[in-house]
């Protein structure tokens, strides 16, 4: 499974190693991901996503089931 955010989208970025010399290598700089289950009590069910951190302080925001559903309809969730 690819290093994504279920809920966000949010995936790795490309940038450069720079050193004190100013010589520039490629490097990645990978998203903040966390496997977490959920309890959804609507659907009276567990799911378990790959979600970043700041996804995590948006679920204890609005609730899980808002944050699956807005993933939804951006396209990120396909379940």
């Amino acid at each position: 499974m690819s290093r994504v955010c279920e809920l966000t989208g949010k995936k790795a970025m490309v940038g450069n190693n720079v050193s004190h010399a100013l010589n520039r290598t490629k490097r990645k700089f990978n998203a903040n991901l966390v496997k977490k289950r959920f309890y959804i009590p609507e659907e009276d069910s567990w799911v378990t996503l790959k979600v970043s951190t700041s996804a995590l302080k948006t679920i204890n925001k609005i609730g899980i089931s808002a944050a699956i559903k807005e993933a939804k309809s951006k396209g990120f969730l396909k379940k």
